[in-house]
């Protein structure tokens, strides 16, 4: 099924683990990509050609999503050079965990100005264009800490926390003009930044998982191609968690 067929996609945070797959899985579905990181290099060009085997548009573009000004130069560059954004994934994330006591305001402000305030500075300037058109998808990735909250955590929480306050205000704001927006909040998900953690703290979190396993990136973005297409028509304002049961 194509389900995207001829839409276009932003994507941001694309060059790798859930951004490239959900870049990938929108291009299976027939899906133009514009996709983001905040360096273009081997990799940017890497992802680029491994979309065009799918017979889609794609490009990567160096973009600096905490950066508001960026963010605006960013849309106006890919509605000019694909014509329209149906869809908007905003994905870029970091983390800099520690316990509070111990947290900096540099790495507070860092973590909430890259997952949070690049939800506002990409949604900002995107509404401009799917009012214009009278429909579009926003799909914000939250996670399930900033459902529940976790110790060590504090400025990833609040951060993701925002992004589902985030989503339902604006699936507010824009519902009235056909455009949807929705929350996805992952769970313990099979990335380069998890692989990091020791095989003990993974097999410790696996534990607490129904499931009995990580997720993968892929199964994040099957949720997005739902949120993104005419599938989820009537869904707005929702938070779907992603996290094998690890949090219901």
């Amino acid at each position: 099924m194509n389900l995207l067929q001829d839409k276009v996609a932003l994507i941001t945070g694309a060059a790798r683990g859930i951004g490239k797959a959900i870049a990938l899985e929108f291009a299976k579905q027939g899906c133009n990509i514009a996709f983001t990181d905040v360096k273009k290099d081997e990799n940017m060009t890497a992802v680029e050609n491994e979309l065009k085997e799918f017979g889609i548009k794609a490009l990567g573009y160096e973009s600096n999503a905490a950066s508001f000004e960026d963010s605006e130069r960013l849309v106006e560059e890919v509605a000019r050079e694909f014509g329209r954004i149906d869809i908007l994934v905003n994905n870029a994330g970091i983390t800099r965990d520690n316990l509070l006591m111990r947290m900096s305001e540099q790495d507070w402000d860092l973590v909430i100005g890259i997952n949070l305030k690049s939800v506002f500075n990409l949604t900002h300037a995107c509404q401009k264009i799917m009012l214009k058109q009278r429909s579009g998808s926003i799909i914000n990735m939250s996670s399930v800490v900033g459902v529940s909250g976790n110790a060590g955590q504090a400025n990833y929480s609040a951060s993701k926390a925002g992004i589902i306050g985030f989503t339902k205000s604006i699936a507010q704001e824009l519902g009235s003009r056909n455009i949807r927006c929705n929350a996805i909040a992952p769970g313990f998900i099979i990335t380069d930044m998890t692989a990091k953690l020791s095989e003990d703290v993974r097999k410790d979190w696996e534990k607490k998982i129904p499931l009995r396993r990580g997720g993968l990136p892929e199964e994040v973005a099957k949720v997005c191609v739902f949120l993104a297409s005419e599938l989820s028509s009537y869904v707005s304002g929702q938070v779907i968690n992603v996290c094998g049961a690890m949090n219901c």
